[in-house]
């Protein structure tokens, strides 16, 4: 299908891309950072569109031309930097604002808390090792891998220990999924509490992930098929993370990985050795994993039974509700961008489920009274991002852009006061509602509910 685009529309990055790490730290500061940066960008681009109110230089004439053509740079006349400057390459330093970043007050210490990912600057599916969201309950550590073990016990013939040798000998599988803290857009569940997409949707990410199928393991210690009813995983870290897993699952799709994205963990992600158990909420994915334990039983450990739990209307709490239901997200136009003019946008996103493939993306501009389907970007991989794009062309009128995944089960995303209906307001987890952006006629786009 070919598109006769008239005018294209620009967009201002969100405020996050002016920020330093100190910045961030101030909610004031922050909110003085936004306001400036963004008048100055928007009066840089509204002068280089030639819009009423901005001015040109004076040098600009009619007809003189453009003196970035027409002048050569340096990098086009002298000799650029040797091969290997960066022996581990960097980012260009006009993207250095792109950075996970940590929610000022979120909780009481860093090593208890989240860095987001910019969801709002990355492109196609697959999330930079180093955007990938952190999500830690007693600090993170770079463990020596040498010294690492890792012990499978419980209702087997041959309990082991393995060496991250042994285990990096056995044979591997590469497989590519999304890991979703369970505590996602939590702050949204009583009403609108952040700015921007990486912080309403940041605790979330997709990368490729190495390692051995956890069944390889199991099999080799000669698993009791028998009496065995699910796994425990226990993480290295101070907080002993430890998570209870269905046997099913277990024997399904989860990996014991030592790889994301090419190589070996980031510290913060896990290294040397982590569960990725797609679908399930990210705690289940234990990082630092030294331990594993077969039993008839669930745990009912700390992190399960008190944390990571659902508190309904009725007051009860439900547990082990691990499992990430269909979610979508706009990440452009998304909150703290401004369009500058009317004209053609591709509006794209990402969209998810723990419960396989995504089979279907609507999106709305008018707040959910209509809606088309959006392209699925290949590729359409089960458990992981799904890229989602569709056409609009903005009359400078306001619009609420949404978007409404469908999975390849049926189950189609929820707007916010069905959810609400089902499980109040007071819960924390699985907050997989429809997410709405508000286009207000000036081009600033903010965070709203729709009901």
């Amino acid at each position: 299908m070919s598109i006769k685009i008239k005018k294209s529309g620009r967009i201002i990055k969100a405020p996050e891309h002016f920020l330093t790490k100190e910045d961030a730290k101030s909610p004031e500061v922050m909110r003085r950072k936004f306001l400036v940066a963004s008048a100055s960008s928007a009066a840089a681009s509204f002068a280089a569109l030639g819009l009423a109110g901005a001015t040109r230089p004076a040098a600009a004439g009619v007809g003189e031309g453009d003196p970035n053509i027409l002048n050569l740079p340096a990098h086009s006349t002298g000799l650029g930097q040797p091969v290997a400057a960066n022996p581990y390459g960097m980012p260009s330093q006009f993207e250095k604002g792109l950075q996970r970043r940590e929610s000022p007050g979120l909780t009481r210490v860093s090593a208890a808390s989240v860095a987001f990912t910019p969801l709002q600057g990355t492109f196609g599916i697959i999330t930079p090792s180093g955007l990938h969201f952190e999500r830690h309950h007693q600090g993170w550590w770079d463990i020596d891998p040498s010294k690492h073990r890792l012990m499978v016990m419980g209702l087997v013939k041959n309990p082991k220990v393995y060496t991250m040798d042994d285990i990096m000998r056995l044979p591997s599988v590469s497989r590519i999924h999304f890991i979703e803290c369970g505590a996602n857009s939590a702050m949204e569940w009583g009403n609108v509490a952040v700015p921007t997409v990486q912080y309403s949707h940041g605790m979330v990410s997709c990368s490729e992930f190495t390692g051995v199928p956890l069944s390889v393991l199991l099999e080799d210690c000669g698993i009791d098929m028998k009496k065995a009813k699910y796994i425990l995983g226990e993480g290295a870290d101070g907080s002993s993370m430890t998570r209870t897993i269905p046997l099913d699952r277990a024997l399904d799709d989860v990996i014991v990985a030592y790889g994301m994205n090419g190589e070996m963990l980031r510290p913060e992600n896990g290294y040397p050795l982590r569960l990725v158990v797609p679908g399930i909420q990210g705690v289940s994915w234990v990082k630092w994993l030294r331990r594993i334990e077969v039993g008839d039983m669930k745990w009912a450990t700390k992190d399960e039974a008190i944390h990571y739990v659902d508190l309904m209307p009725d007051g009860l709490h439900r547990q082990y509700t691990g499992i990430q239901e269909a979610k979508s997200v706009i990440t452009t136009p998304s909150g703290g961008q401004t369009l500058l003019d009317k004209g053609f946008y591709n509006i794209s996103g990402l969209a998810w489920s723990g419960r396989g493939k995504i089979k279907r993306v609507d999106v709305s501009v008018d707040g959910g009274r209509n809606w088309r389907t959006a392209r699925l970007e290949t590729p359409v991989l089960t458990k992981a991002f799904t890229r989602f794009n569709i056409d609009w062309v903005w009359d400078g009128g306001p619009a609420v852009l949404q978007s409404r995944a469908q999975d390849d089960t049926g189950y189609v995303q929820p707007k916010i006061n069905q959810l609400r209906a089902v499980r109040g307001t007071r819960s924390i987890y699985h907050q997989n509602a429809i997410q709405s952006w508000k286009v207000a006629e000036n081009g600033e786009v903010s965070n709203v509910q729709v009901y």
